[in-house]
């Protein structure tokens, strides 16, 4: 096999993020460099999509155990905190994922700052699309969602919070 960024590119398409297995780490785009070295070792350096988040040691076992089983043996993940991961660079793949997942993706050039005031962002139910929701807890089942009910159809959901 070839080694090119972009080989290493499409071996990551398998590489699903831990707590939402829809997402791969290129649907979250937390992907922000792939470097070939001339002695032959593969840097991936990614960003964590928020700093303490529990499954990036996972993503980095991951991607460090797909490349090894499809020939890379010498292979290094590089985490970047700078600039800071944002919701922005979800792709539109990715959100689609979350919405037939049943997660509302975050809106697209916003950072959820209205939660220092106690107001919830309108956030549309994944499941009918409503508007009519409210949020039930700034915490979802993992940290960086929040929990939501829909007023229409009754269901909860979560919300992947923008930052």
């Amino acid at each position: 096999m070839a080694l090119t960024t972009d080989t290493i590119r499409n071996i990551l398409e398998e590489v699903t993020d831990p707590e939402i297995p829809v997402l791969t780490v290129a649907d979250l785009g937390i992907i922000r460099d792939i470097l070939l070295h001339e002695d032959g070792l593969v840097e991936v350096v990614i960003t964590p999509t928020y700093s303490g988040c529990p499954a990036m040691n996972t993503i980095e076992v991951n991607i460090r155990a797909i490349l090894q089983e499809k020939g890379c043996h010498n292979v290094r993940v590089t985490t970047i905190l700078h600039p800071a991961w944002t919701t922005d660079w979800i792709t539109e793949r990715g959100r689609q994922r979350l919405k037939e997942y049943g997660i509302a993706p975050p809106a697209k050039g916003t950072v959820d700052k209205n939660a220092l005031f106690q107001e919830s962002p309108t956030v549309q139910c994944p499941q009918c699309s409503s508007a009519n929701t409210e949020m039930v807890s700034q915490f979802g089942s993992t940290a960086c969602k929040a929990l939501y009910r829909c007023l229409d159809c009754r269901e909860p959901f979560d919300y992947f919070k923008c930052h």
